[in-house]
């Protein structure tokens, strides 16, 4: 009977997007794969596919592996454990990625008790919970896997994101103290900025003016973060623990 690696990725709604992106790169790696995703944030975002799951979920079951997907607003109370059951349906999970995320723009003349609390809700509240209910279902051995996105707010400012920026501030400091508790276990906690990555989202107005700023001379791309989170999900990536990695193609602050 095959014993199989089950991976679950949170915010994979769009095909262009990071979380897709992580998702092929898993599965191209022999893992099994739980999904989910909330497309009404997406619609707000002006960036929903309307039938972006179904197509990941095709694309990725014609990779051999077995798939499920998940619709979860990360925002309501509980959610958390109903993706980790959902991806206890397939097996047992060994890598979780949290890359589902909220963000409206608002600067201090802005900001509200509202806007903190939504991003609060699934930014760090829904990632915490995801995390320890995964630790403490994960049944022990080397090879258990946690990996965060971030966004590269401790590199400089990044005006007008106050809420965004201090739920995915609070991101990476419990990624180094949960990377501690949970090592005994033979979990690995680490996370990923990925840079300034063309995803969709960006203007050509945008685009000019990071491109300006980038060492590389080009954009980052969803396969680019990918790459990175598939390595810290793989044995290779066992010896990294407790870190936060900035892959940002040289991004001039």
């Amino acid at each position: 009977m095959k014993t199989s690696r089950v991976a679950i990725v949170t915010g994979a709604s769009r095909t262009r997007g990071i979380g897709a992106a992580i998702c092929r790169a898993l599965a191209n790696a022999g893992n099994d794969i739980l999904f989910t995703h909330w497309r009404p944030f997406d619609y707000i975002q002006n960036l929903a596919e309307d039938d972006g799951p179904a197509r990941l979920l095709a694309e990725l079951l014609a990779t051999g592996v077995r798939v499920r997907d998940l619709e979860v607003n990360l925002a309501t109370s509980g959610s958390w454990d109903r993706v980790l059951d959902a991806g206890e349906a397939l097996g047992t999970p060994v890598i979780l990625v949290n890359n589902a995320a909220y963000e409206t723009r608002a600067g201090y003349e802005h900001l509200t008790a509202d806007m903190l609390d939504a991003h609060y809700a699934v930014n760090l509240r829904a990632t915490a919970l995801l995390c320890t209910g995964f630790a403490r279902r994960y049944r022990g051995g080397s090879g258990g896997r946690i990996i965060n996105l971030t966004s590269g707010q401790s590199r400089g400012p990044m005006p007008g994101e106050l809420a965004y920026i201090a739920t995915k501030g609070a991101i990476e400091a419990f990624t180094v103290t949960l990377a501690a508790e949970v090592a005994p276990l033979g979990i690995t906690v680490n996370a990923v900025n990925p840079g300034p990555t063309d995803s969709g989202w960006m203007s050509e107005e945008v685009k000019a003016a990071i491109l300006a700023r980038m060492g590389s001379g080009r954009l980052g791309t969803p396969a680019d973060a990918a790459r990175l989170v598939a390595f810290l999900a793989s044995e290779a990536g066992g010896w990294v623990t407790g870190q936060i990695l900035h892959s940002e193609g040289g991004f001039l602050r």
